[in-house]
């Protein structure tokens, strides 16, 4: 494996500027694309797995532009939902280029989750950014959340653990999240170990508590509501979207830090892995603002960086759906 640890130069978490503005659960607010999507995600993988491990990841690739052809032309709420977020997103008027280009690299991550699942991390030039703050806080203080998104390869950020084997990592997640979870193991490597700490049962909190205080990280992906969620309304791109409450509110309850993971696709077979801090909810300083300000802070510095790496990174936005319709008649939640 080819791992570079790069200087972490981009302005901290803590000095974004004001944000202009799950995975939690399988019920998202666009429910018939969620569960469509995961369905053929599960199948898609099936396919790529056998491929790639049976035929080598060269080979493997060769199918991804008849893939991508395939949905770019079939696939039409996708195709709009990607030339919608690339208006937004590119300089100028997004081209079909662009929307292959898009597609294209989310079928590159899909197939390169089999090997990350299959801790094949030496066929990667894996660049991780910001390690540091990760092993740091998790020296500091026990436990800590790490906040994902939609975006580039959650998988690749793997690679933090895989560097430190005393770095023990779960994700959090609702039951029936965690039961689709368990099937994209099962069809991408049986064997593949992933602690899920899963919400909604009478001691999920207890036990979420119990393994931060152990010094695991939980890891969450916090950029899609669910139709029953309590929300945070921030600014993204322009325009208000809203963001579930949940992440931001247990990192504040339980008083733990939060950071921003993110693997993005570079072409190839790079990835940029980027850990930052966003929001400390440890620090004493925490003890004297309300608990609502802070959870609404914590998520504008979530979406301000997520916005910089958008910015940067544009074709690893793989929310295909109207993520700004979220930001209709959004509910008020108390943290």
């Amino acid at each position: 494996m080819s791992v570079t640890h790069g200087d972490h130069h981009q302005a901290s978490a803590g000095h974004a500027p004001p944000a202009v503005t799950q995975p939690l659960d399988a019920r998202f607010t666009s429910t018939t694309w969620s569960t469509e999507r995961e369905r053929g995600s599960v199948a898609l993988l099936s396919a790529f797995a056998w491929v790639a491990l049976h035929c080598g990841r060269r080979a493997a690739r060769l199918l991804l532009w008849p893939t991508t052809a395939y949905f770019f032309l079939f696939g039409g709420t996708a195709r709009r939902a990607s030339k919608a977020w690339l208006n937004r997103v590119l300089p100028g008027p997004a081209t079909w280029r662009d929307g292959l280009r898009h597609v294209f690299a989310f079928a590159s991550v899909t197939l390169d989750r089999v090997y990350f699942l299959n801790a094949h991390f030496d066929r990667f030039d894996l660049r991780v950014y910001g390690a540091e703050h990760c092993i740091g806080h998790s020296q500091a203080t026990p436990g800590i959340f790490m906040l994902g998104a939609h975006v580039g390869s959650f998988e690749a950020t793997r690679a933090i653990a895989h560097q430190q084997p005393g770095l023990e990592v779960a994700l959090l997640m609702y039951e029936e999240n965690a039961k689709m979870i368990g099937r994209v193991l099962q069809a991408i490597n049986p064997q593949a170990a992933q602690e899920i700490i899963a919400l909604g049962q009478l001691d999920s909190m207890l036990h979420l508590r119990d393994r931060l205080d152990q010094g695991v990280v939980v890891g969450m992906l916090a950029d899609r509501t669910l139709a029953d969620d309590d929300v945070l309304v921030v600014n993204f791109f322009g325009a208000p979207v809203r963001l579930p409450a949940g992440p931001f509110r247990l990192a504040a309850i339980l008083r733990r830090p939060i950071l921003l993971m993110l693997g993005l696709y570079c072409g190839g077979n790079r990835y940029d892995v980027h850990f930052e801090p966003i929001h400390d909810f440890s620090a004493p300083a925490q003890a004297r603002i309300p608990r609502a300000q802070g959870v609404q802070q914590a998520a504008e510095q979530y979406v301000a960086r997520l916005e910089h790496f958008c910015r940067l990174h544009p074709y690893n936005w793989f929310n295909f759906y109207d993520f700004w319709q979220q930001g209709q008649s959004p509910q008020t939640p108390t943290p």
